[in-house]
């Protein structure tokens, strides 16, 4: 084999290594007898934290550039590798968060373990999709991994019902993007994203073909809507959350979504930058209907978990505000800005679910599952730190400074702003200060309630380390955001 054909392909070896460490993890498993599953735990970590080296070490040698490979289906970017790296963190916290609960009922095995990595590729698939073919594929990875993971409980009636429904709605969703993508694949003539960029760009002109363009990206928005979970296509969304064993909550709420944000801007900013002015709108209407819903419904919640389904809807309605403010009017000298302010909020609110369903999993045990507000209550009497660190997590879901979800509405705000959508930033700030008060109602419940059980909490070093740190990058985030805001931005200007 020619040597450089090796070379040029290095910047897909994260993905490779993922392939064959997930089958790794999956043969040795077979032959682990201990239910705490080290050597699985242990292998995959490493995994992860090869290929997580490996993504820095390409990233460092490439950037800014990017590199297309198997024929332009596969790009390597700025972009993809940031995303990716945010993904490793989700993934590895989820595997120490996880560890003790699933393992107290019996549910850590090395199906869990493999399909959470399988999960990753197809998340790192649609990160560097540059065809709507690979786009597709990353997607159904993912998909067909976090519906089996719902599932993971047999027993339970409620997991049983949750993965049903996940899947007969996930199945619509995706065909309602596939049929989306073949529309503006007739028009244009290509899979390849730059090149459908290049014919839209030409077709929009014409009044029949611009039409016949938005008809598919109705259903295009429609496919994508439904996996970033926005109002109207959020029916899945708080049934999952509460149906599926919380460490499988825990991972659809961080990984997927930064899959789904990097899917969409492949799909609307790379792909079809021509009709902006099109989907902008589409987006406005998601946008304020998710914030306006999920926010009000979550304030009826007495689970939390469906409290924090709803909270996701909110969170990804305000995410969307980016999107929609990158283009003015053909102008997209706010572009930069509003995308990298988006982009900074996905990952903030990744970290911020990170910590929320970490916290309820610190404080569920063998018999008792952390789900209910009540399970709140005097939570700072039998762990001020544990309570300490709910509080930052609450704080920056309310965007309360100087946590990083404040600086993270602000930047998006801000982009709405100097997009000259004033309504619409107005809009979003009333609806976070109704959301503050679900988010306070936790803090209160934690600072000011007596405790239904007043027995101390064990520390755990592993878990509590890293829930700490959890916690305090949302602080640090919130008075240094700098140095992560510089990344997101350098990451979409590459584009």
């Amino acid at each position: 084999m020619n040597p450089l054909v090796l070379v040029d392909h290095i910047p897909v070896l994260p993905e490779a290594l993922l392939l064959v460490g997930a089958c790794v993890v999956m043969i040795v498993d077979l032959y682990v007898k201990s239910e705490r599953r080290t050597l699985s735990l242990v292998l995959a970590q490493g995994v992860l934290a090869l290929c997580a080296l490996v993504t820095l070490l390409v990233l460092a040698v490439s950037h800014p550039a990017k590199y297309y490979l198997f024929n332009g289906l596969f790009v390597a970017d700025s972009l993809s590798h940031l995303l990716k790296l945010a993904c490793y963190v989700a993934v590895s916290a989820a595997l120490v968060y996880s560890r003790a609960w699933l393992a107290d009922r019996g549910l850590l095995r090395g199906e869990f373990i493999s399909l959470l990595l399988f999960s990753l590729l197809g998340m790192m698939v649609m990160l560097s999709a540059s065809s709507f073919l690979t786009v597709y594929l990353g997607l159904e990875l993912m998909s067909l991994c976090l519906y089996a993971m719902v599932a993971l409980n047999r027993d339970s009636a409620a997991s049983t019902e949750a993965a049903m429904k996940y899947f007969v709605l996930g199945a619509l969703a995706s065909g309602l993007l596939l049929y989306g993508m073949s529309m503006i694949y007739g028009a244009a003539g290509s899979l390849d994203i730059r090149e459908v960029a290049f014919a839209v760009s030409k077709l929009a002109a014409s009044d029949v073909e611009h039409r016949f363009l938005v008809f598919g990206l109705v259903f295009l928005v429609s496919g994508l809507a439904f996996k970033i979970g926005v109002v109207p296509f959020h029916m899945w969304l708080p049934d999952v959350y509460h149906g599926a064993p919380t460490p499988v909550t825990l991972v659809i709420s961080a990984g997927p979504k930064l899959a789904a944000f990097g899917m969409a801007i492949r799909l609307l900013v790379n792909g079809l930058p021509s009709l902006a002015a099109d989907w902008q709108q589409m987006l406005v209407v998601l946008s304020v209907a998710s914030m306006a819903l999920g926010n009000f419904a979550a304030i009826a919640q007495t689970n939390l978990k469906r409290m924090l389904a709803y909270s996701a809807i909110a969170h990804m309605g305000f995410m969307l505000l980016g999107l929609l403010s990158g283009v003015v009017e053909g102008n997209a000298r706010n572009a930069a800005d509003a995308y990298s302010a988006a982009l900074f909020y996905a990952v903030i609110y990744a970290l911020m679910s990170l910590g929320a369903f970490g916290v309820l999993l610190y404080l569920s045990r063998a018999g008792f599952d952390c789900e209910n507000l009540e399970d709140m209550r005097g939570l700072n009497r039998r762990s001020p730190w544990t309570a300490f660190l709910m509080l930052l997590v609450m704080f920056s879901l309310t965007g309360i400074p100087p946590t990083a979800g404040f600086y993270a509405k602000l930047v998006v705000i801000s982009a709405t702003v100097s997009a000259g959508y004033i309504w619409l930033a107005v809009t979003a700030v009333l609806f976070s200060l109704v959301g503050a008060f679900y988010y306070l109602r936790v803090v209160k419940l934690m600072y000011f309630d007596d405790p239904v059980d007043t027995t101390p909490l064990e520390w755990r070093p592993g878990f509590g380390a890293l829930l700490s740190v959890n916690g305090l990058l949302l602080l640090a985030w919130g008075v240094l955001p700098s140095g992560l805001m510089r990344a997101c931005f350098e990451a979409i200007q590459a584009l």
